[in-house]
């Protein structure tokens, strides 16, 4: 067995499900991945395996249908499936982080209203907090939900890079409330908004306009999300009390750093395979590339990345399951994987020189793919924020 991404101490469950992952990837995503990613079709046939899998319910308590797994348990497994197509999956990580959220912050009511849907993959969730001009600066959230006489709400904005913005029925939007705080942080709440799959009108004031044409990451869909006068009830906030959207929000966020940094782990595992291979097969100078001294420097450096990122995006995966607070070592995990697995990807690219410019090679997919890296789930100078400010509150003089 190679060397390179393997965990210690998993428990003989972890293990098989690792394994029966990694068989469909090799055999269901990796084969049909190049035609269906230049097409930017939905892999509709993957999905329905993930979903036989029990994938989309990995870490949904076994009461409601899921799994019950770790965060560990599913990093893994994110890992293992962008090896195969980054794509799919982030068809999996926002329904994740609802059903996450659901799981952390949820009534018993709402617990037992979704969770046991998501588990199947009958409801799938979406994760929304951007907005157009919002980027990293969460406080800006411009989107409003005003409180009726009734109790009830009505939200209006302007959403933004909603991944399963069309095929998700359940959405976590993040908006603003007059709860009269003092701090903008707590006059921010969650709601549940149901829709429809699909684009155009998909509910009552919420209209998915159509897909964002990307460079990378294709056959997922990525969209807006518009709500004008969308009415929900009071029942739809996320625990079933207003004020307190951000913080559930940041802790989604953390669970979904650790996802971006095991796809990034998956890419930059996946472009040192397509590397080496490719170096024992082309010959210049009458031998294997790969017995080049710049070559096998080169190798050398792309598997030593990839093991720091593969082992600081577990680290980061089990201190979460311990229920400890890891927004500096989900930071660091997202920033190193994803800053590595585009060095790793670009080193491999240019091993396969001219080659890995034809879209008929696989690195050339990667190359698009990897790039999403930098920017998902906060870019590496946002990390570098929180990092920096924690370390200086540890280490204060």
């Amino acid at each position: 067995m190679p060397r390179l991404c393997q965990t210690d101490g998993l428990t003989e469950d972890q293990t098989e499900i690792l394994k029966a992952v990694r068989t469909f990837v090799d055999n269901e995503i990796i084969p049909v991945a190049q035609e269906l990613e230049h097409s930017d079709t939905y892999p509709q046939e993957i999905i329905d395996g993930l979903k036989e899998l029990g994938v989309f319910g990995l870490t949904i308590p076994e009461e409601f249908g899921g799994l019950g797994e770790s965060l560990l348990t599913y990093a893994l497994v994110v890992e293992e499936i962008a090896r195969g197509w980054m794509s799919v999956s982030g068809v999996i990580n926002t329904h994740f982080i609802v059903a996450y959220m659901l799981m952390k912050h949820g009534t018993p009511a709402q617990k037992e209203k979704y969770l046991p849907r998501m588990a199947t993959g009958e409801v799938r969730g979406a994760f929304s907090m951007s907005e157009p001009g919002l980027g990293s600066d969460v406080s800006a959230v411009s989107t409003k939900a005003t409180k009726a006489d009734d109790g009830s709400y009505s939200i209006t904005g302007q959403k933004m890079w909603l991944t399963n913005g069309a095929t998700s029925t359940l959405v976590a939007v993040l908006t603003k409330t007059d709860e009269g705080a003092e701090s903008v942080y707590k006059n921010m709440t969650t709601f549940l908004v149901e829709k429809e799959a699909g684009f155009g009108e998909t509910a009552q004031g919420v209209t998915v306009p159509g897909k964002i044409d990307k460079m990378g990451y294709k056959g997922v869909e990525t969209t807006e999300l518009i709500l004008e006068g969308h009415r929900i009830s009071a029942e739809q906030i996320l625990g079933g009390e207003p004020g307190k959207g951000f913080f559930h929000m940041m802790d989604g966020v953390e669970v979904g750093r650790v996802n971006v940094a095991a796809r990034a782990c998956g890419l930059a595992w996946r472009g040192f395979e397509l590397g080496i291979a490719y170096a024992q097969q082309r010959k210049t100078f009458g031998k294997p590339i790969a017995e080049h001294q710049a070559v096998l420097f080169r190798l050398a450096e792309m598997a030593t990345k990839v093991e720091v990122a593969h082992n600081m995006m577990v680290r980061a995966a089990r201190l979460k399951d311990t229920g400890q607070r890891m927004d500096v070592e989900a930071g660091m995990a997202k920033m190193v994987a994803s800053e590595y697995a585009n060095e790793v990807v670009e080193d491999s690219f240019r091993i396969h020189g001219g080659y890995g410019y034809s879209k008929e090679y696989e690195i050339e997919r990667l190359m698009r793919e990897v790039k999403f890296m930098l920017i998902g789930e906060g870019t590496s100078d946002i990390q570098k924020m929180i990092i920096g400010r924690s370390l200086l509150k540890d280490y204060a003089i």
